[in-house]
């Protein structure tokens, strides 16, 4: 995204930078500047009574406080001391509002992000909030606020030093509570829907049969687990699809350019918000007293999010005391820098843990639009006016930009009006003469996400856990749950729609209500269970239920390669369970492919010795991806490259596979099938079956693996492969390398990949460098909470150089942890940091 800044910054301002920059930012005072004071005491006006902030050597704070307004407005203020840029940054994007930092370079970024129109989602839930939630949100704020007042420009954050030169102008605003509310339709973002694999579906249509989506598009396998197995409720209509239509509509080469650049314009977010995609997930599980040496729960979770610097988590704990009606929080774990309150973790009766469902929650529509007048679309039959929200985007060192957005009764059109100019009676339904496309998606209505997760904090049982999920509506999450008396139980939460006909799985007509959505799947009747007799939930964005269940909730689940081991696992423990066979599971680097790839890739004829041993290297291998393992970095550049050669030559390039495990569903099938389609490359002459391919893979894996590594087979390993580096979001991607340098940390090798428990994704088209993670760790021992481990990726602090900034990288990556402080006695134990707030 923010590469285009490089182009402000070369020439004058790269020596500028160079000469200037590098020995005066560099300097101790002036990187020590932003620092926060963690120790003695500091005077705020707008506090009630003194607050204790206590830390450990990580710097993760306790704040104790006696009253609501004080523990929240601490929380802003600590989050403000050690995040602030990533804050301003993350609110800027909430907004659409990235050119007022950067300048003109993010024009375009702005205009998508105000399209989809966030923050005008959120202006309408601050009005409907309840007095508790808005008190909670000005509170936070006025304590940004306050540190805000006593610090400017590189007192903040070294990266304002760096920003004067590109804005000069620049100086940040008071933090609002819209601020706050906006990360969860950004995470919602990150986490829902399938409007991408819709647009890929629609495009590929036009090459492919329906037979051959498919192959490609495999469903849920049924050797592998649901999470609550067998659930029915034959009560219910089940409404099912026939999407013919659908399909015929969409062999149109101007509908494929409309969704095509719509497509384009959207990913741009990616860059900011990380990789989105259904190999992206997570892991939670929770195992009953009954399996475990204390007697009671262990709650385990590992979300899988984008590489970014600093982490997208900060630890915390949170403390009334003493805790009251008044002030009834006590809790710890992990929260957002930008939001009050914890997201994932533990008070003192209850945890839990987030995966993420995926429901289909996004639908495009196809809107007609009236030839005559432009500002009307037809909704059956009769013409009605777009509604138009007209906003300006502040540039920067440049003139403001008007933007004019169309809203349909589906949501936001997100295309230009195109106007076919090639259409053919032969596409089966005829496209309108001109039309949109808009955007039907839940987070797109107002919803009350984050005081949800503040009535999570206080529950202390399953029936106020599961009436405090029932609020949280979006992205709609996989929550485990335990408590100290031994129960333990799941729950899916989230507004799911019910559509009156299709499956979600392609653009539709809008201009009749054929497609339209006629309501929401009820809570009670959204899958949960409680105290399984199996003794354990497991979740890793695998189907929640079998095909029985009569509500559609998605038809593009991971395919289950995370979870088979996970049950796998648990089930084949041959003693209780303990904290440490949990940090063995989350370490757990096994990568299922191989089990069906092997046995073909050892039957292969070897033409020379190098891959005679190539393959004999293969055939001593555990399946295990650890970062020093010769035969883990040999399987991951074959599998690369028989992706390649498979596909590459028959799919778009925009389509190419990436990995994951839709496509190790993929190829779990196809290799079953030598002769398939598929094997053959349509660039060459002959006709290539699949052991033709997978000789080719082998042989070409073994001349890259020489070239990087070495002809020694012993030196390969995937460590020096599967790189890892922690890029800040905004000026780590510069472009200009002195800049990154001072921001971003790494390469780490690391181990782990694709569809493997320990998932450290990487892309077939990037290889092999990670692009998503487990963005922390966590492991809850509900028998005594001080016994509980976790670890997040990168470090509490976001100002660079300082010892918190990375100290957490070689723990997380190696699969260890650190103590999940709890009981004020044991905070004060390890506490390295007291900091004491007083009015």
């Amino acid at each position: 995204m923010l590469r285009k800044i490089g182009r402000i910054l070369i020439g004058i301002l790269m020596i500028l930078l160079v000469v200037g920059i590098i020995f005066a930012i560099l300097g101790v005072i002036t990187i020590r500047r932003s620092f926060p004071k963690t120790n003695g005491e500091i005077t705020l006006s707008q506090l009630r009574q003194p607050v204790d902030i206590k830390r450990d050597k990580f710097g993760v704070p306790h704040i104790y406080a006696s009253n609501l307004h004080d523990l929240f407005y601490s929380q802003g203020y600590i989050h403000a001391q050690d995040r602030f840029w990533q804050m301003d940054f993350w609110r800027h994007i909430g907004s659409g509002r990235l050119s007022e930092m950067f300048g003109e370079s993010q024009i375009e970024t702005d205009k998508v992000l105000r399209t989809l129109g966030w923050a005008r989602v959120v202006e309408k839930e601050l009005q409907s909030l309840d007095q508790e939630s808005l008190l909670i949100l000005e509170a936070y704020a006025q304590g940004v606020n306050a540190y805000l007042a006593d610090h400017k420009s590189s007192d903040l954050s070294l990266e304002y030093a760096i920003l004067k030169l590109i804005n000069p102008s620049y100086s940040p605003e008071l933090w609002l509570p819209l601020h706050s509310l906006t990360w969860a339709k950004a995470m919602a973002w990150d986490l829902g829907g399938n409007m991408d694999e819709e647009i890929e579906r629609a495009i590929l249509y036009k090459s492919l049969t329906s037979e051959q989506i498919d192959e490609i598009f495999p469903a849920y396998p049924a050797d592998h687990p649901f999470i609550i197995p067998g659930i029915e409720q034959t009560n219910l209509q089940n409404h099912t699809i026939d999407s013919e239509d659908e399909v015929r509509l969409l062999w149109n080469d101007d509908l494929d350019k409309a969704l095509e650049t719509s497509r384009k314009r959207l990913t741009m977010l990616d860059t900011i918000l990380g990789p989105r995609g259904a190999g992206i997930g997570s892991n939670n599980w929770v195992i009953s007293g009954q399996r475990t040496v204390s007697g009671k729960p262990l709650l385990v979770n590992d979300p899988h999010l984008g590489i970014q610097m600093p982490s997208i988590w900060y630890e915390i704990g949170l403390h009334c005391e003493p805790k009251n009606l008044q002030c009834p929080f006590e809790v710890t774990g992990f929260s957002f820098a930008g939001a009050p309150g914890v997201v994932i973790g533990h008070n003192n009766q209850i945890a839990w843990g987030f995966t993420n469902v995926g429901p289909d929650v996004q639908d495009l529509f196809i809107e007609k639009v009236n030839p005559e007048n432009p500002g009307q679309y037809e909704v059956n039959g009769a013409w009605v006016d777009f509604q138009k929200v007209n906003e300006t985007i502040r540039v920067a060192g440049d003139d403001p930009v008007e933007l004019e957005i169309l809203y349909t009764r589906h949501g936001p059109v997100i295309s230009s009006t195109y106007l076919p100019d090639n259409f053919s009676d032969s596409a089966g339904i005829d496209l309108p003469p001109e039309y949109a496309i808009s955007l039907c998606w839940t987070a797109l209505q107002p919803s009350h996400t984050f005081p949800a997760l503040w009535k999570m904090n206080l529950a202390q049982n399953w029936e106020e856990f599961r009436q405090a999920v029932s609020q949280f509506d979006v992205p709609s999450q996989n929550m485990v749950y335990a408590d100290v008396q031994g129960n333990i139980g799941y729950q899916t939460p989230g507004r799911i729609p019910i559509r009156s006909s299709g499956d979600g799985l392609l653009p539709k007509p809008g201009w009749n209500d054929e497609y339209e959505w006629i309501g929401e799947i009820p809570f009670e009747e959204l899958p949960n269970v409680f105290n399984p007799p199996a003794g354990f939930i497991a979740t890793a964005n695998n189907a929640v239920v079998s095909p029985g269940y009569p509500y559609l909730i998605s038809k593009s689940w991971d395919l289950g390669f995370r979870a088979k081991r996970i049950v796998e696992l648990i089930e084949d423990a041959t003693a209780p369970i303990d904290i440490a066979y949990m940090q063995s599971i989350q370490g757990d680097n096994k990568d299922l492919s191989a089990e069906f790839m092997l046995p073909l890739l050892l039957e292969l004829p070897a033409h020379d010795s190098r891959i005679k041993s190539a393959q004999d290297l293969l055939a001593d291998w555990d399946y295990q991806n650890f970062m020093d393992s010769s035969a883990a970095a040999l399987y991951a550049v074959i599998w690369k490259n028989t992706l390649a050669l498979t596909f590459e030559d028959q799919l778009p390039e925009d389509y190419w596979p990436e990995g994951g495990s839709r496509w190790f569903e993929v190829m779990r099938n196809l290799v079953k099938e030598p002769s398939s389609w598929w094997w053959d490359k349509l660039s060459t002459f002959g006709i290539e079956d699949r052991d033709m391919i997978l000789s080719q893979a082998l042989s070409s894996a073994v001349q890259e693996l020489e070239t990087s590594q070495g002809k020694n087979l012993s030196n390969w390993n995937w460590g020096d492969l599967h790189l890892a580096t922690f890029k800040n979001q905004s000026l780590g991607e510069s472009g200009i390398a002195p800049i990154e340098a001072l921001f971003n940390r790494g390469p780490f090798r690391t181990s782990g990949g694709e569809s493997i428990v320990n998932a450290v994704g990487w892309s077939a088209q990037d290889p092999f460098l990670v692009d998503w993670l487990p963005s922390m760790r966590m492991i809850i021992d509900l028998s005594d909470f001080d016994q509980s481990l976790t670890i997040h990726t990168t470090g509490q602090s976001g100002h660079a150089f300082h010892p918190n900034y990375i100290d957490m990288a070689d723990l997380w990556r190696t699969i260890q942890f650190h103590p999940m402080l709890w009981k004020r006695s044991v905070v004060e134990q390890n506490s390295k940091a007291n900091l004491r707030l007083i009015p």
